[in-house]
């Protein structure tokens, strides 16, 4: 499963890119911020996600409790 790795192949793409480059350098700072973000793109996704699984968890207590 997908679901389960911690970090998806995009993210990983561009950090072997940003690893040939100079620092310092132009596309080095190019990169940097591409990664910077897709970085918070993946984590406000997480974040979403496990809200709304928390959400659903707490709605399906509430209606075992009320029956």
């Amino acid at each position: 499963m997908e679901q389960n790795r911690s970090i998806p192949d995009d993210i990983l793409k561009i950090q072997k890119k940003l690893c040939t480059f100079k620092i310092g350098s132009r596309n080095y700072k190019k990169y940097a911020k591409i990664l910077a973000k897709h970085i918070k793109k993946n984590n406000m996704k997480k974040r979403v996600t496990s809200n709304i699984k928390t959400i659903e968890v707490i709605q399906n207590i509430s209606k075992n409790n009320s029956n």
